[in-house]
């Protein structure tokens, strides 16, 4: 569990930065519409630490939260992952991934609830 809220801390710190990042080098070099998307990225990230978080010390023991710890991790990959390469490259085509990422969290907010569930005692 603690690699869990490793994770978490990192990508809280990495959340962070990409926030400051988008507010300060990226204002004025890329348009409008790109770094709303690069922000919602970020605040998506800094959520789904948070959930990682949430999800090790509120479910510590059980196998639901190494389970939601994984979704919530793969949707920062593949959600904020996607829209941080769409707002910097431009490819749209990377705009196929995102759903995949906001699955992963849904499934891990699923887990999360699943699991706090069925350990209420």
């Amino acid at each position: 569990m603690k690699t869990w809220l490793a994770v978490a801390a990192i990508n809280g710190f990495l959340a962070v930065a990409a926030g400051a990042f988008g507010a300060h080098a990226l204002q004025g070099r890329i348009d409008a519409h790109d770094l709303v998307v690069f922000e919602t990225g970020a605040r998506y990230q800094m959520y789904h630490a948070l959930a990682i978080g949430l999800a090790v010390l509120s479910l510590r023991g059980t196998p639901g939260a190494q389970l939601a710890c994984a979704l919530f991790l793969l949707g920062i990959v593949l959600f904020s992952g996607s829209l941080y390469a769409l707002a910097l490259t431009g490819m749209r085509a990377l705009g196929l991934v995102t759903p995949f990422g906001g699955m992963a969290f849904l499934a891990g907010w699923g887990t999360l609830a699943y699991w706090a569930l069925k350990t209420v005692s």
